[in-house]
């Protein structure tokens, strides 16, 4: 008898913490739990390629996984992972102060600007350079200051001393604070002889941090998107999977402090800000405001992996 066609057919791909359901998503949208079918939390085309997704890191995704006859969870962690790989071959990278914390360097000169060149990818030369600019009033991220910081925490403190990126040595001499008691303002002195980051006298810093021009920076709105649900399988409530949204799964942060650089920036081109994360220019244009908003690709490590190990 004449060969007949064979059919094979494979189990369906799904991913931990989200959801891949058609009619599950159009519920998501239609009942206004997210801003759309291309909403970067969604796993649609049109949501994770305004997230800043790239081909190259999906289809690397898809040639791990391979396919399967049975029903299995992929990791979420494993997509974020080829994304975070692909990212650091070709991501430019640019400081952005996303919670900025103003500091003002007492012994640099008040009318003086000095260009300091830094690299767009520290291991790829052929990626070029660019200038930025340093002055008497920079912004560090909030997070990088402690008033009473433990033993290991190598970042700004009262008397300490960092390593600014590509710049100098400071050390924090004073503090000022608002009417509430928190902290304002760090007034700090730098070491001139230290441009670079290195102490001529052999001196050892631990601690480096980022930082952006007070004067010669941009405002930007920044979203910070997470996991959709909060739990690895939303599906396992099939009553209401609706109950396992993660109410942090987004964050809007307003009057964060980019580079100047930023300012030419295309739509949905993912750059890396130094020691934070993975972040692209958004495509759905704010029509309200002129501030620039940049979303969240993806952190600089799993930090839901080191949550699922504590429990």
């Amino acid at each position: 008898t004449p060969c007949h066609p064979q059919q094979i057919e494979f189990a369906r791909m799904n991913i931990n913490f989200t959801v891949l359901s058609k009619r599950k998503l159009q519920r998501l949208v239609e009942e206004n739990h997210v801003q759309g079918w291309d909403d970067p939390r969604l796993p649609t085309l049109e949501g994770i390629k305004r997230r800043g997704y790239t081909p190259e890191s999906i289809r690397n995704f898809c040639n791990i996984i391979g396919v399967s006859k049975k029903d299995s969870r992929i990791d979420m962690g494993l997509l974020e992972s080829c994304l975070r790989d692909d990212l650091n071959e070709k991501a430019p990278r640019v400081m952005g102060v996303l919670k900025p914390l103003k500091v003002i360097i007492e012994n640099f000169p008040d009318d003086l600007t000095e260009d300091l060149t830094a690299k767009n990818h520290p291991q790829k030369e052929e990626m070029g350079t660019r200038t930025i600019t340093f002055s008497k009033e920079i912004y560090v991220e909030q997070d990088d200051f402690m008033e009473d910081p433990p033993k290991k925490f190598f970042r700004l403190g009262p008397g300490r001393e960092v390593r600014l990126r590509y710049a100098y040595l400071i050390t924090c001499k004073d503090i000022v604070k608002d009417e509430s008691g928190h902290v304002k303002e760090l007034i700090c002195t730098y070491d001139p002889k230290t441009r670079g980051g290195n102490a001529p006298d052999g001196r050892k810093v631990k601690g480096t941090i980022h930082w952006v021009n007070a004067n010669d920076c941009i405002d930007a709105k920044v979203k910070l998107y997470d996991r959709l649900f909060k739990d690895e399988n939303p599906e396992q409530n099939k009553q209401n999977f609706i109950e396992n949204l993660n109410p942090d799964s987004l964050e809007e942060l307003e009057s964060c402090k980019l580079e100047k650089s930023l300012i030419t920036a295309a739509p949905e081109k993912v750059y890396q800000f130094e020691r934070v994360g993975y972040f692209c220019l958004d495509s759905k244009k704010d029509t309200t405001k002129d501030t620039p908003v940049f979303n969240r690709t993806v952190t600089m490590r799993d930090a839901w992996a080191k949550l699922n190990k504590k429990r």
